[in-house]
């Protein structure tokens, strides 16, 4: 489950897809259309993949995801123009759907099946560290090989790591799990259907059970809008190739200023297991300073700006994966992807306003100084911190597989 997370984001094309629409004309107006159409993609189909991921093999969805994904990428490097890019952002989007929701409730489940929820926060802790240390790898050969292949180089090796990605997926064991009645891995529980006749029935029953519980419970509709409005504050990351560009940065170089701020979250990733049971207080502290330092190193205008982001965007990563430990540990219903999927929906709202914005104010402002902006509505969400994070359940526990 690691290596898929790891898998996922060894793409030598992330550090370079901003700079490749630069090369190709686009304007920072037409780049944030173009996130707005990868968000917009995600949006539409977030919440009714997540109902089907609770209905159908989460298993053979994290597959597809994969290779939709390596599609995507495909498609930027074979038609590079502002359709082909439009292209590879919406399979983009449509793999993001299917795999968000699906891979945390499918680890989950994978674990209450063995009674082994208390390790899912050090698990997941890990995964999105190995995740960014994947990135931090691609990152790193970002720059050969772009320097050896271009643009092409670095896209066919994004499309190889999805096709490995796939191949993992395959390998997965998966448990039998509830759908309608008791807990995963309960064997009293009725088992999922299999029939054509019954799948349809049991989809919009899955779907109305897991958006109820997302909207009517009160700490589990805390919790998912707190990891969705923490998720949406990852789309700062979309801007800072072009924020290093802007500082001075060659093409070259860019990668590795970028590499240091996927280093710092690798690092809060792996440290939200053993923080998981530390107060709200404490994180809503962090989420101020993370304000602070990005904000303090977006305005500076130099290189070494990239620092205080760093530190900043690793403290947020630790926060960001505590709180979607806590919101798995809040959900009490069988809809587990749906719920998680309800919170990427809002979490794609938040990031589609982040690049609205963005391309709004490229006409009147600097990006150091929109990036900076940004600060402000994660220095209030600190606010919201004590009151929307759902309390521990779990004296964490390390010992896990990462298989």
């Amino acid at each position: 489950m690691v290596a898929y997370e790891a898998l996922q984001d060894f793409i030598p094309l992330y550090p370079l897809y901003q700079l490749l629409f630069t090369d190709h004309g686009l304007s920072p107006a037409q780049i944030s259309m173009l996130f707005v159409i990868w968000s917009t993609t995600a949006f539409v189909l977030e919440v009714p993949s997540g109902a089907w991921a609770d209905t159908y093999s989460r298993r053979k969805l994290l597959i597809f995801g994969a290779l939709i994904s390596g599609l995507g990428y495909a498609a930027w490097v074979t038609v590079p123009s502002f359709a082909g890019f439009a292209l590879g952002f919406v399979l983009w989007g449509v793999s993001s759907a299917l795999i968000s929701g699906t891979f945390e409730a499918f680890v989950y489940d994978e674990l209450a099946a063995r009674d082994r929820t208390d390790t899912y926060a050090g698990l997941l802790g890990r995964a999105r560290s190995a995740a960014l240390v994947a990135n931090l790898a691609a990152t790193a050969s970002a720059a050969p090989l772009f320097d050896l292949g271009g643009y092409v180089l670095a896209g066919v090796v994004s499309v190889l790591s999805c096709l490995a990605q796939a191949v993992v997926a395959w390998s997965f064991p998966e448990a039998p799990r509830a759908t309608s009645a008791g807990e995963p891995g309960d064997p009293e529980a009725e088992p999922v259907p299999t029939t054509t006749r019954v799948a349809l029935a049991e989809y919009w029953v899955t779907l109305k059970a897991g958006v109820t519980e997302a909207l009517t419970s009160r700490p589990v509709r805390r919790a998912v809008l707190l990891v969705s409005l923490l998720g949406g504050f990852l789309a700062f990351d979309e801007y800072f190739p072009l924020l290093a560009r802007d500082a001075g940065a060659s093409t070259t170089v860019v990668p590795l200023l970028i590499a240091g701020t996927v280093a710092a979250q690798a690092v809060g990733g792996a440290l939200a297991g053993p923080a998981y049971k530390l107060p709200a207080a404490t994180f809503a502290a962090g989420l101020g300073a993370t304000a602070a330092l990005i904000a303090w190193g977006a305005l500076s205008g130099t290189a070494w700006g990239f620092a205080p982001i760093a530190l900043g965007y690793g403290v947020m990563q630790l926060v960001i994966v505590v709180a979607e430990a806590r919101l798995q540990d809040s959900i009490t219903g069988a809809a587990r992807a749906t719920v998680t999927s309800v919170s990427g929906l809002f979490a794609e709202v938040f990031a589609v306003a982040v690049y609205a914005g963005f391309a709004l104010g490229s006409w009147w402002f600097s990006l150091s100084v929109l990036v900076a902006a940004l600060t402000v509505p994660v220095l209030l969400s600190a606010i919201a911190v004590p009151f929307a994070l759902p309390p521990a359940r779990y004296s964490v526990s390390a010992e896990v597989s990462d298989a």
